[in-house]
């Protein structure tokens, strides 16, 4: 059954609440993990970057102004999963331009995160990143908070042959090219219907939310005010959750 809000971490310390956590975790070998507003904390300039370069993009694209390039950009998000993907369909834009184009942004914002870094170092088994975004995004991101050594490899949106998540589709590719067991991994998401698939095939989801008065850059229609049935535990606190699960982190 999926707890609801209060977060973990948010909630005063229950007696047994990390024993009950660890136990749902018994036979986890594999730690997935998305990038964006999961992997950094919610309120970081990072993704608010990207946004601005993806409405940028569209603008010089389309000869749009702002406002109209923006609403255009939403809407294929909406629709596709991805802008890109809608751009893709319906203008027959090169992945490999949009992908360089956005994510060519400033990271000095982002500053290592030595807690981040042991808590992950400390689980037990293989550790991923799956990512609608590029994998050289990924690395460059992960390398700027110090966790880069943490992880095996990055599935990126390429990988996934430019079908971004929540496709049933993406999890497969992922599942086949990293040799994953999905009833002995976790998905750790700040989207909560990118759970849905993971937790249908077996895996255990996480959905890390923004605390309370953080700032949250996720569109109105991602966010959920309780946690669906598909979301095994929710957590605004990814550090303290991790040291949950692996005491020696």
């Amino acid at each position: 059954m999926a707890l609801v809000w209060p977060p973990v971490n948010s909630l005063p310390a229950a007696p047994g609440l990390g024993e009950e956590i660890r136990a749902r975790f018994t036979g986890v070998d594999v730690w997935v993990f998305d990038l964006d507003n999961t992997l950094y904390p919610s309120d970081s300039d990072l993704w608010p970057r990207i946004d601005a370069r993806i409405t940028l993009f569209l603008a010089e694209l389309f000869g749009l102004d702002g406002m109209s390039s923006r609403a255009l950009q939403k809407f294929y998000y909406q629709k596709y999963g991805t802008t890109l993907r809608g751009l893709m369909l319906e203008h027959d834009v090169s992945a490999e331009e949009f992908l360089a184009f956005v994510h060519d942004i400033d990271r000095s914002g982002l500053a290592p995160n030595e807690s981040l870094a042991k808590a992950i170092a400390a689980l037990p088994g293989r550790r991923l990143i799956l990512t609608n975004g590029s994998r050289e995004h990924a690395l460059r991101t992960a390398e700027k908070l110090g966790i880069r050594d943490m992880f095996e490899d990055v599935f990126d949106i390429v990988a996934a042959d430019l079908m971004p998540k929540p496709a049933a589709e993406t999890y497969q590719r992922f599942f086949d090219k990293h040799d994953v067991e999905p009833s002995r991994a976790v998905m750790f998401e700040d989207i909560a219907h990118n759970l849905l698939v993971p937790r249908a095939r077996g895996m255990r989801t996480t959905l890390v939310v923004p605390r309370i008065g953080q700032t949250d850059h996720r569109e109105p229609w991602e966010i959920v005010r309780e946690a669906p049935a598909h979301v095994d535990f929710v957590t605004d606190d990814l550090v303290g959750f991790l040291r949950l699960v692996a005491p020696g982190a």
